[in-house]
């Protein structure tokens, strides 16, 4: 299993980004959640499968269609996440 905390920045909050990711990342099996952050960024967990994950990672970079994504950065994390993929609440 592999799990990585990502932090998207650009157009991403506003245009559906949370709803997308709960959804992509869903259909693929991954574990996590993803979150509006107060300086204008969408952070999110994805656990699963090393290469589910890394592809979850790959579609980040697209977004929907309103979004404009100009960064992804990446970090390994050590927090459990429970099963499922789901929305926090803004943090």
């Amino acid at each position: 299993m592999k799990r990585l905390r990502a932090v998207i920045s650009g157009r991403v909050q506003g245009v559906w980004f949370r709803g997308w990711t709960v959804d992509e990342a869903a259909a693929r099996g991954l574990d996590g959640w993803v979150r509006n952050r107060r300086d204008g960024t969408v952070e999110a967990v994805f656990q699963g499968p090393p290469e589910t994950v890394d592809a979850m990672i790959a579609l980040c970079w697209q977004g929907p269609p309103a979004a404009r994504v100009d960064a992804v950065e990446t970090f390994a994390d050590a927090e459990p996440v429970n099963p499922g993929f789901r929305q926090l609440p803004s943090g």
